[in-house]
This record gives structure tokens, sequence and C-alpha cells, in this order.
């Protein structure tokens, strides 16, 4: 379903940036009976519930017009939160500088889970922890997010 949520997300782009907000993330996922399609939006300010009412109403016909997804569903219009999950090549170029959170597929020594604040994402993502610096290649990492103490 994954190919679901990136058609909507080219689909929405440009109607949620004339709302004033940054299109974040889509995703289509299935939780217990029910489908949803959560369209994470941000900016600077932080996203208030008129920011995601404003979304919501804007991209709801284009998203009926276009019927990209061939079940029922849900839409939610949110921020990503705080500990926003990182799953773009775009929000890795946005977050240098910024502590993150990175889980392996693999460990490595043993480490599966790995803090500190991200200093390039060019071709592999390189990070600064406290143990040094390490680098690792997009495809061995599982899940990566932004870390708030």
């Amino acid at each position: 379903m994954a190919n679901a949520a990136e058609r909507v997300y080219d689909l929405i782009k440009e109607t949620v940036e004339g709302c004033g907000v940054r299109l974040w993330d889509v995703r289509f996922l299935k939780e217990g009976a029910s489908w949803y399609l959560r369209v994470f939006i941000d900016k600077d300010e932080g996203i208030s519930i008129d920011d995601c009412t404003e979304v919501s109403h804007a991209i709801d016909p284009i998203i009926d017009e276009a019927d990209p997804i061939d079940k029922a569903y849900y839409l939610e219009v949110c921020s990503p939160g705080i500990e926003r999950e990182i799953t773009r090549p775009e929000h890795y170029n946005e977050l240098i500088g910024v502590k993150i959170k990175l889980k392996l597929y693999k460990a490595l020594d043993g480490v599966k889970e790995f803090i500190g604040v991200l200093k390039s994402a060019q071709d592999d993502i390189i990070i600064e922890t406290e143990k040094g610096e390490f680098q690792f290649s997009k495809k061995d990492i599982s899940k990566a997010s932004v870390f708030y103490e």
C-alpha cells in the first residue's frame, strides 16, 4: 500500500503547501479492521487543529476526484510529532545538526540502536555520538526518528 501513499503524496503536495504548511509524509495503514490515510503536515511554528482542518478540507476533494485508493478509509491530517519518523531523503537533509535515533536491521558490534547528531546525509548517514562518529548505509536502517530528550 506504499504506492497508494506515494500517489496521494504527489497529488496533494502542491495544495498542502498552498495552505502554508509542509507536507511531511503520507501513510496508508490498516489498524484493526479499518484503513487510515494519514497526512502529516508541519511548519516551523508547529501545527494547530486549524491547520489540520484547513488542509483536510483542501485535500479531500482532490483525493476523492483522483480516487487513488480502492478501499474505504479514514482521512486523518496531523502533525508528525516531536519525535517524528524520518522516512524521506529530504527529511535527513532538513535535519542536519539535529539529534536523531537510528535502529538498524542488523547489530553493529552488538548494538542495534544509535543516538547522535546528524552530520551528513549525502550518500550514507553520518551521526556523531558520545562514542564517536558512525556511518550507516540507508539500506541498513530499519527506522530513523528525531530524538527528543
